[in-house]
């Protein structure tokens, strides 16, 4: 009972911040395609990321999920947790890549290692049952560090002595 109320308290926080989704979008990147495109070449891992994002959402190029990955891969490789983050959102999607849980795993915690709640909540999830091995202690434990970043250590422990 305890975990459900945690991973139900989890889903709040998230629905709240609006971090459900798998693939973060901003309204519009700040350079133009071109712009951007010759600092990703130059190894601009924001620059990467933001073509990614361009690419994965259709915003001033045509969608192409494939090289939303490729763009996601190399921030992500220079460390960039939004961008492991989405990355991990891919593959557990399947949307340019084949659908991998076990890939998905491996970059969601590259991300929420580096403290980003989103793939924190991604993790929870994932070990809660989908499409992973169900292991709660590892549900909890992210589920407890993304209310932690959230700046609300406590309201999973409170929520769950309820």
């Amino acid at each position: 009972m305890t975990l459900f109320l945690l991973l139900f308290f989890a889903v709040i926080l998230a629905v709240g911040w609006g971090i459900l989704s798998a693939v973060k979008a901003k309204d519009s990147p700040n350079d133009s395609e071109s712009e951007l495109r010759i600092k990703a070449k130059q190894g601009d891992a924001g620059a990467q990321f933001d073509l990614g994002l361009m690419y994965a959402k259709g915003r001033g190029v045509p969608q192409n999920y494939a090289e939303a990955v490729k763009w996601f891969r190399m921030a992500a490789e220079q460390g960039l947790a939004e961008a492991q983050n989405n990355l991990g959102g891919m593959y557990y999607t399947g949307q340019g890549v084949l659908k991998d849980y076990a890939e998905a795993v491996k970059w969601y915690r590259m991300a929420a290692e580096q403290g980003d709640a989103e793939a924190q909540f991604n993790l929870g999830v994932l070990y809660s049952g989908q499409g992973v091995p169900q292991t709660y202690a590892e549900a909890e434990k992210w589920c407890r560090r993304m209310a932690a970043v959230h700046g609300d250590a406590g309201a999973l422990p409170r929520a769950s002595s309820a």
